[in-house]
């Protein structure tokens, strides 16, 4: 019976005019005042209610109530204010809820600019919200102010809207004019029409028109709401102290977000123009993401240090940033909004993989793109990196370390290349945001229906050009706090990993290659010894090869030939050990001196200090130990300077208490070093042991190594809560299965304790990756770690302690078949790991 009413706006006069309402009719009134928008509303409501129709009003909660004295009025309040995301999802919720047939009153969308801070996503809001009423057969009212909205917002909701309809009060008179109404045509339907009683009178006559209209400026486009903020936030750089911290709040919210501890480090060292200086860099609007805040509060702590200890050091930035509301934007634009709000609920990995294959084919709106083409003719041909810098990154407990994409650039070609290139740049980020990767690690930390939105952060690469090859002479990272230790007796000023070139090959565990581990408060010490500098050294070299646009690792040596203007004394030493072992041979020494990449020339100056200092500094701004990427490039006085470009709080599982560890008894231990671990204090019952059988493993074929790889994920998944030590030969998550077990981190996620041993047969090695994307997940799952160096002075390791118990692998993986030689399951048979992190000492037995 309901569905069978006719719908009307309760003014039998338009109805005619407009030949009535129709199911589904989303009716936007184009208003001078809220208060006009009342006048025609109430009408509305009044037939609907003699219709039996139910009336749903939806509140923002901006404004005071202004429907309360409407009888009938269901009222719902949804909070803009908890972010885009999450709001939209309340509403197309209460929409399924409602349900068909019912009619609907929205509060004026200027409300939300005060929620969002832009006009277009008020436009996104309008345009996701409607398909769905008008599906179910319902009548919803809107009201757009006039004044308040960009002329791109109004276009955007009059293609998407059923009707538009322009109210003017004249003369206390209201008229209205139909700008667009959906398949219905009359003769005079787009005249002005006053409203009087229950009639809606033509205004055919030109002079009537034209006298009633006059008054009627036609009107300017308004400024965005955000650009708006933005120049109320530069005016107050000249007012009192209050107006300027009531700006920089503002511009907080805008940029950073509301809530959370990063947003009040942001507060107590960010300064109003600081954050007048990220909007003047911004595309789009919204927050500008973890990692991008991360850099900027990092860099802010540092320039406004008291003592002034990094001034002239730390190298400038070159930074924009793409809001995340032009990632919402990206979706919406292309009709995908749907998929991105599905996968968050009921098809997780399944609408995700749709979208990830979906997005790389998606086109910017135009308005987007004409801003990205200002970007590139900044940049010109210098080359740039495109970088993930989501809402949730980089922040206390989520680093989501190596789980978004970030793309270099060369930059090269004309205009229509390099914009094209840069936006199949910015398309692979926002892939990255449904990868599988990042998909498990929101999931496994139940963050899987958080809102979560891409931004993104450009940046001019940091280096130099040498012939065609651009690199940064050197790149790393450094924590502030060392947590793994191999002298005991070194205090704790942090720790960094260095390499010649780009930072990639610091940030992943490359095949055959080592980065330079360093300690700083002794940067001239080797985890490894002075006789194995030569042997687990850098080898090869990340650049970025302008005449082929790609990364290239290329050969040190080939590198050091381009590069010949370096001072390569810097990083470069005699390997003095090498030819010793030489000599110890009767080989002839070769005609050039031996070298390996240790950077004792460099560590030898201030550098270390300098690095020391600043970790000190960032981690007690944060108040926690901190992680960070950076860059070293060398001033025209050949002093080097830091670019910092990237700092997030590194998570710590804390010392813990105190631990007794029992006496050594080595009939019964599996193992028992001196430092060499991380984990803090521990004292943990093992359940099992699974261990790679180095002798089997050296036999196998590459392609056997990473089905063992694959055979260990499966017993990982079927772990189910018990203590499992997992222990191979050389490194894990390596890319190179002649280095150790080519395992991904899914594979290995749910041990206890992971142990890297050394095998000399195969030139097995641990490698101690500080700072690495691996590290970081170790570090953030909780999982002890724990390096043994079978032979080295202190080092007591008995695999033949687990390896001579009964393999119980058939129970995890029964169709392991011949490769369950490979890998043994061993009942831990009481083990258990002490660990005394003041003492360095750890014991397993």
């Amino acid at each position: 019976m309901i569905k069978e009413a006719q719908p009307s706006t309760g003014i039998p006069g338009l109805d005619q005019t407009i030949e009535g309402l129709w199911l589904g009719d989303n009716v936007v009134w184009h208003v001078d005042l809220a208060s006009d928008f009342l006048t025609v509303v109430e009408p509305f409501i009044a037939r609907a209610k003699r219709d039996g129709r139910r009336v749903v009003h939806v509140r923002f909660g901006i404004r005071e109530p202004w429907l309360d004295h409407v009888e009938g009025v269901e009222t719902r309040l949804i909070d803009p204010t908890v972010g885009f995301e999450s709001f939209s999802v309340e509403v197309l919720d209460l929409l399924v809820e409602v349900g068909q047939f019912s009619y609907y009153v929205f509060d004026p969308l200027p409300d939300l600019h005060q929620a969002w801070n832009s006009d277009l996503m008020v436009m996104n809001f309008f345009q996701i919200t409607c398909p769905p009423l008008f599906e179910l057969d319902t009548i919803a009212y809107f009201a757009l102010i006039r004044h308040e909205h960009t002329f791109a917002t109004v276009a955007g909701i009059r293609q998407t809207t059923q009707l538009l309809l322009d109210l003017h009060r004249i003369d206390d008179e209201l008229y209205v004019k139909p700008l667009k109404v959906w398949r219905r045509h009359s003769p005079t339907m787009f005249f002005p029409h006053l409203l009087t009683g229950g009639d809606a009178i033509s205004v055919t006559s030109s002079g009537v028109t034209a006298s009633l209209f006059a008054s009627v400026a036609r009107r300017i486009d308004s400024p965005d709401p955000w650009e708006r903020r933005v120049d109320e936030a530069w005016g107050a750089l000249t007012g009192p102290a209050e107006e300027q911290a009531e700006a920089r709040d503002a511009l907080l919210r805008m940029i950073v977000g509301t809530h959370g501890r990063i947003v009040e480090l942001c507060r107590a060292h960010m300064s109003l123009i600081d954050l007048l200086a990220v909007a003047s860099r911004m595309i789009g609007t919204g927050r500008i993401g973890g990692k991008s805040v991360g850099m900027l509060l990092a860099r802010s702590m540092l320039e406004h240090d008291n003592a002034h200890r990094f001034a002239g050091r730390l190298e400038p930035h070159d930074s924009f940033f793409v809001g995340a509301d032009v990632f919402v934007s990206f979706l919406i634009a292309n009709g995908w909004w749907d998929l991105w709000t599905h996968h968050k609920r009921q098809g997780y990995f399944d609408a995700a993989s749709d979208l990830h294959t979906a997005i790389p084919t998606g086109r910017f709106p135009q308005r987007i793109r004409e801003e990205f083409l200002q970007l590139m003719e900044y940049f010109g041909s210098s080359p740039i990196i495109v970088r993930s810098s989501s809402l949730l990154e980089d922040d206390y407990g989520n680093a989501f370390a190596g789980k978004y994409e970030s793309v270099f650039l060369a930059n090269q070609g004309g205009p229509d290349t390099r914009l094209e290139a840069f936006e199949d740049a910015i398309r692979t980020v926002y892939a990255s945001a449904v990868g599988v990767d990042a998909l498990r690690y929101r999931a496994d930390r139940g963050l899987g229906e958080h809102d979560e939105q891409m931004a993104v952060l450009v940046q001019r690469v940091s280096g130099d050009l040498f012939g065609e090859l651009f690199f940064p002479p050197v790149a790393g990272v450094a924590n502030s706090s060392s947590l793994y230790v191999w002298d005991s007796d070194l205090p704790d000023r942090g720790m960094a990993r260095l390499v010649v070139g780009l930072g990639t090959r610091a940030v992943d565990r490359k095949g055959g290659d080592f980065a330079r581990i360093v300690a700083l408060a002794d940067p001239l010490a080797s985890p490894g010894g002075d006789e194995d500098a030569g042997r687990y050294s850098q080898r090869r070299v990340d650049v970025l090869d302008l005449a082929s646009d790609t990364i290239h690792p290329l050969p040190m040596a080939a590198v050091r030939a381009a590069a010949a203007r370096l001072d390569w004394s810097l990083f470069a030493s005699r390997d003095r050990a090498a030819e010793r072992r030489l000599r110890e041979l009767g080989r002839r020494r070769p005609a050039h001196p031996m070298e390996v990449i240790d950077f004792a020339g460099l560590l030898s100056g201030g550098l270390p200090e300098l690095m020391a200092d600043m970790l000190a500094c960032l981690a007690h701004g944060y108040a926690h130990p901190v992680d960070t990427e950076f860059t070293i490039n060398f001033d025209r006085s050949g002093q080097p300077t830091l670019n910092l470009v990237q700092c997030r709080p590194l998570q710590t599982r804390g010392v813990g208490r105190s631990v007794r560890i029992p006496d050594f008894d080595a009939e019964r231990s599996l193992m028992a070093t001196t430092g060499s671990f991380m984990g803090g204090n521990a004292q943990l019952p093992l359940d099992l042991v699974v261990a790679v059988r180095p002798d089997v493993y050296l036999g196998l074929g590459e392609q056997a190594r990473y089905e063992v790889a694959r055979l260990i994920g499966t017993v990982n998944r079927k772990l189910d809560g018990r203590a499992a030590l997992l222990m191979g030969p050389g490194r894990w998550g390596t890319t190179t299965a002649s280095l150790g077990v080519p395992a991904h981190f899914v594979d290995l996620n749910h041990f206890a304790v992971l142990c890297e041993h050394t095998y000399s047969a195969g030139e097995f090695r641990p490698e101690l990756s500080y700072g690495s994307h691996f590290f970081q997940e170790l570090v953030e799952s909780d999982i002890f770690y724990v390096a043994a160096f079978d032979g080295r002075p202190g080092v007591h390791f008995n695999p033949a302690r687990v390896l001579d118990e009964p393999n119980l692998l058939a129970e995890f993986a029964p169709n392991a078949g011949a490769l369950g030689d490979a890998l043994h399951v061993a009942d831990a048979g009481g083990l258990t790991l002490y660990a005394d992190i003041v003492a360095q000492q750890l014991l397993i037995q």
